[in-house]
Formats: C-alpha cells, structure tokens, sequence
C-alpha cells in the first residue's frame, strides 16, 4: 500500500550498490564498517600475520565504496525525491478542488457517498470496495440521494484531469472528499493517500449492512468486512453529521455517543422518536457495542482518533492500487 508520497527513504533500495557485508552494516547503523568492517570489530583477536591481509581487503573495500559513488544512482532512485513532490502536489490539487465544491451542508452527504462505495467489500472473495463502482449503482434504493454528492465531485475531478490528466481515480477523489467532509466540519484530519484503481463495472448488490440490522447482524456484517466491534462502533460515528437527530447536523463531534446513550426515541414528545436509524438504536443491546459507546461519549479525543485509523482502513478496503503508488 502506497504512503502519501509514496516515497521511501529505506537504505534497501540502495543494497544494489553494496557488498553483502557493507549492507549489513548499513541497515544496522554502523557507518564506519561500511568500508571497514573488519577493523571496526571490538574483537582483539587480530593477529599480526594477518595486518598485510586486512589492509589490503580494506584497500578493496574503499576502492569499491569509492567507485560506487561516483557511478550514476538508477532511474528509479533519482526520480524518488521527484515522486515524493508529485504525489504531494496530486494530493493538494485534489483537497483544493475539493474544498471549492464543498461545503458543511453537504458533508453528510459526500460522507455517506463514502461508506456507499467502500462498504460493499467482502474478504472472502476480495470483491467490492474504495473502487468508484458507486457510479455505476445510483439506481439501487439503497443509493437513494447520492447523485448530488458524486455531481459535485465529478466536476471537481474534471478540473483535476485538466490539470493532471489520468492520474486521479473517482475512488480517490470520493476517498480524499470524505476525509475533507470530516475536517470541514470540525473532525480529526485524516491522511488519505492517492492511487486507487477505477472499476468499470458495477459491484454486487446485497452487500451494504442494512438499516434494519440488529447488533449480532451488524457485527457480522462488518467480520465480512475485516472490521472489528469497535471499528464498527467508531464508523456509526459519521452519523453525528446530518439530519438524522444527533447533535448539530454540521458538527462532526461525539454527540452521537451522547445522544445514543439518552435513548430519546423512548420518549413521547413527537420527532424525538424519529433520532436514529434502527441500526444505531441497536448498538446499545450489545455489551461490547455499549462499552464502546459509552468510551467515545465520555472522550471525543479518543473517538476521533478511532473513527481517523477506522475509515483510513475503510478508504482501503478492497481497493486496487496504481504499480507507481
């Protein structure tokens, strides 16, 4: 999986270029036994007979050390630090357009367009996932009310192909909008890198975790999916944006938690019973769900880091990446 730069700094894509012993030698620290291993040893059991012999190996060495660095590095190491800036600008270009289409009254939405592509992800058969398949699935009711989140992402990847043609993916571009959705309206800031592969087919249906799911079945539904109970948990949590009664519909903060915990639904006094989907009301009839919940109302710091390494995950399930990422 690619970095956000996609740049390595790791001394192994320079073991070309060294004998076995002065590899060695690098990977673990020690400069000076780079060119002069032998006389580096603390060992003191060197013999005199064998001054003549180390010298001469030392000569090799050095003359070797010498000459390598005086040869050309490989294409692939001296375009790196140039990958590194490319990437790094892809990605700005990306989070620019981005932030000029979106605004707080639209995150929810383009957050929802988010868990709607990268949530049809199954393990077992590695299908679904962050692919941009969600274009070609708008029809589906479960997709009711996504095509005015992906229109304005379209017309944003439209001025970044004009820019940087062919580089950056429709799953990138609903990835990266996601992660600006949350930021925007006051969320964790969460490093999404560049990469990710198109489909052109639809993914199958049936594999979003429906509304009317109880906790067993949600937890389920998320193992298919290579997430935990509290990932589960941590993800629900997008549901404090939006219309669907938790707190300020354009804050992103731990009021989900909170409001979850009140049980308002059991109230008589008219829209309160509408807070919620079935499925966020049936978090709390799990033990370990509740724990969870009961975590992130009391600590907002903790559940913004959980939610940022959860949909970081979720932004990669399933994806498909670039050989250059």
């Amino acid at each position: 999986m690619s970095s956000i730069t996609g740049f390595n700094l790791s001394f192994r894509h320079l073991y070309i270029h060294f004998p076995a012993q002065s590899r060695r030698k690098i990977e673990y620290g020690c400069t000076c036994t780079a060119v002069r291993p032998v006389l580096c040893s603390t060992s003191s059991s060197v013999s005199h007979s064998d001054e003549n012999h180390v010298s001469t190996s030392y000569s090799r060495r050095l003359m070797t050390f010498m000459i390598t660095f005086l040869l050309p590095l490989p294409k692939s190491i001296q375009s790196s630090g140039a990958d590194a800036y490319a990437a790094a600008d892809d990605l700005v270009l990306v989070q620019e357009e981005i932030r000029k289409v979106l605004s707080k009254s639209k995150a929810a939405g383009v957050l929802r367009l988010v868990f709607h592509d990268a949530g049809t992800y199954e393990m077992d058969d590695d299908s679904g996932g962050m692919n941009g398949s969600i274009s070609f699935e708008l029809d589906r009711p479960e997709n009711k009310g996504l095509k005015k989140p992906l229109k304005i992402l379209v017309e944003a990847k439209m001025i970044v192909d004009e820019k940087q043609p062919g580089y950056v993916s429709m799953a990138d571009m609903i990835a990266v909008a996601g992660a600006e959705a949350v930021s925007l309206c006051g969320g964790p800031k969460i490093p999404v890198p560049l990469g990710r592969l198109d489909s052109m087919v639809p993914d199958p249906e049936g594999k979003l975790p429906e509304e009317t799911l109880d906790a067993s079945g949600l937890k389920q539904s998320f193992q298919r999916k290579g997430f935990s109970t509290q990932e589960l948990v941590a993800l629900s949590g997008a549901h404090t944006l939006g219309s669907k009664g938790f707190g300020n519909p354009v804050i992103f903060d731990n009021a989900y938690y909170k409001v979850l915990l009140e049980k308002p639904w059991l109230s008589s006094a008219g829209m309160t019973s509408m807070v919620g989907l079935p499925s966020d009301r049936a978090l709390l009839d799990d033990d370990e769900c509740l724990r969870w919940i009961s975590k992130y109302a009391d600590d907002q710091d903790l559940f913004f880091e959980d939610f940022k390494n959860a949909y970081i995950k979720l932004v990669n399930s399933g994806a498909k990446w670039r050989r250059d990422s």
